[in-house]
């Protein structure tokens, strides 16, 4: 029998208020206001209410839980996901998959977990000034996080969709690791981005959130944080309004909090939003640019045999090979992956139309997939992309890809079908509107050569949105401190991906649990004046 936390909780009387079926406005108080429950949001909680602080958090997304994770894409996308998992950039170009319920991201993503790559922090000393972030200063939080969300290597075999990765890079000399992975009694189901319905991936849903609210910390859904409300250089009210029971359309009911401190953990495109929609001081016109997405690309291959790759772990192993390859800011790296493989992902990403995508989609048990995460953010021909605002205040990624980044694209399509072929592959099919299938590697070769690489002909997909909000040692080049607190206003921290200077050059769950935890003990601290308990 699967036992369901939240609804253990809410019979124990957990606070939580779904603003959709507010009849009345609302007003709070609190100590901390706290936007956004995902990675960021969620440790935060945790830490500060164990400091005996009255915590209010405000989620524009609904609560579920496994009780509603049934393994149905039809379900899980408009239910869990920013704009039912078709977020677009401005020009329609890349495809951003975000969580947007209470666990955020932490929800629905594929639970591969990776410290912030040391020569990533090594750069963010030397191009952002920030000392106290070195991996020895960053390791104890990188522990202390890993011990609670249960990060390990995953020990399990892989299934055949990570397996070809390892035999086909192996052939050619490149090597693969096994990712670790935030889970406890995984049955290896292999629905991880549709909701957990065991409750083994331990994500901010059943670990940081539950604790929070089992110390009284009130939990506010369906609630759109538009604006903060400021004197001076001080934050004084946050002003959100209520969502309908689909959390699409906004009501007349709103929700303000009134705290001593507010903390942003929206995301790299919501945190850089609420800014704006506050026109929070902005000086050096930081807010928004520098958003970065790890810019991703698909290879596909038919193989002789199935691969069912919607069965098992979606992530097990990987290659920073490419990423290793070359410096920080040299030539673009890129990580290598292999994705879920589900048929509404599947048919929403692979090219084409009619039939030939029909004759694609039969293929579906035999179809292999890999994908590449480039590491954007290091050089100056990868400035990343800018937050706006629409003219109803929603925001829009805009991200413009230069031919320093295609470049780096073209590379990766063609080491993912060389892999392909050496795993045995019958077709690779590199994802691209031109691109058709190819039956050998001399073939695929000379026609990934020859592909116009562009916008909406090449496929660009991302689930990782860092950025936006840039933390440096001063206000001329960051929007925050390395603590997270912003520069202007005394009583905001920011505690997201939004912080990021570049991209992470790795699935950046870790990296902001390490960070967050980090910042919400010395925000823990600096409120009650004692030290926070891990």
């Amino acid at each position: 029998m699967i036992i369901d936390p939240i609804e253990q909780g809410l019979a124990r009387g957990w606070k939580v208020v779904n603003a959709a079926a507010l009849e009345r406005d609302l007003v709070v108080d609190a100590d901390v206001a706290i936007v956004g429950t995902g990675a960021g949001g969620g440790v935060s909680a945790e830490i500060l209410s164990a400091a005996g602080l009255k915590v209010v958090l405000v989620e524009e997304g609904p609560l579920k839980s496994s009780r509603d994770f049934k393994m149905l894409e039809s379900d899980a996308y408009p239910q869990l996901y920013q704009e039912s998992a078709a977020r677009k950039t401005l020009d329609q170009a890349i495809t951003i998959m975000q969580g947007r319920c209470v666990g955020g991201s932490t929800t629905v993503n594929w639970t591969s977990s990776f410290r912030t790559p040391a020569t990533t922090l090594a750069y963010w000393v030397r191009a952002f000034g920030l000392a106290e972030l070195s991996s020895d200063a960053l390791a104890p939080w990188f522990e202390a996080m890993e011990r609670r969300l249960s990060i390990a290597p995953w020990t399990a075999a892989p299934n055949a969709n990570n397996a070809l990765l390892r035999e086909g890079a192996a052939k050619l000399g490149i090597p693969t690791a096994v990712i670790r992975r935030n889970v406890r009694g995984c049955l290896d189901l292999g629905y991880c981005g549709v909701g957990c319905p065991t409750n083994a991936k331990q994500s901010m849903l059943v670990t940081t959130l539950p604790a929070a609210l089992d110390r009284g910390a009130l939990l506010v859904t369906l609630a759109r944080a538009r604006r903060f409300a400021r004197r001076a250089d001080r934050i004084a009210s946050l002003e959100a309004v209520a969502l309908d029971p689909h959390g699409v359309r906004e009501t007349a009911r709103r929700v303000t909090v009134l705290a001593r401190h507010y903390v942003l953990a929206a995301g790299g495109i919501g945190s850089p939003a609420v800014l704006m929609r506050s026109d929070a001081p902005d000086p050096h016109r930081l807010v928004g640019t520098r958003t970065f997405l790890h810019p991703t690309v698909v290879s596909a291959a038919e193989m002789p045999a199935p691969v069912n790759g919607y069965a098992g772990a979606p992530q097990a192993l990987y290659s920073d090979h490419f990423l290793d390859a070359t410096p920080v800011d040299g030539p673009i790296g890129f990580k290598l992956e292999v994705p879920p493989l589900h048929p509404v992902l599947v048919a929403t990403t692979l090219q084409g139309f009619g039939m030939p995508h029909a004759g694609r989609m039969s293929a579906f048990a035999h179809t292999h997939a890999i994908i590449a995460l480039l590491r954007d953010g290091f050089h100056p021909e990868s400035p990343g992309g800018i937050v706006g605002l629409r003219h109803d205040g929603f925001p829009v990624l805009a991200y413009p890809i230069t031919d320093f980044v295609w470049g780096g694209v073209r590379r990766a399509l063609l080491a993912m079908a060389e892999i392909q072929f050496a795993a045995g592959a019958r077709k690779v099919y590199p994802v691209h509107e031109q691109a058709t299938g190819y039956a050998s590697w001399p073939a695929a070769k000379a026609a990934i050569e020859a592909l116009p690489l562009a916008p909406l002909a090449a496929r660009v997909v991302s689930a990782h949105v860092m950025g936006g909000c840039a933390m440096a040692d001063a206000p001329q080049r960051g929007v925050v401190d390395h603590r997270g607190r912003h520069f202007q206003l005394e009583n905001l921290s920011i505690h997201d991906g939004s912080v990021f200077p570049t991209s992470v050059g790795a699935n950046p769950q870790l990296s902001i649990y390490g960070l967050a935890a980090r910042n919400a003990a010395a925000l823990a601290q600096m409120l009650t004046g004692r030290p926070a308990t891990q």
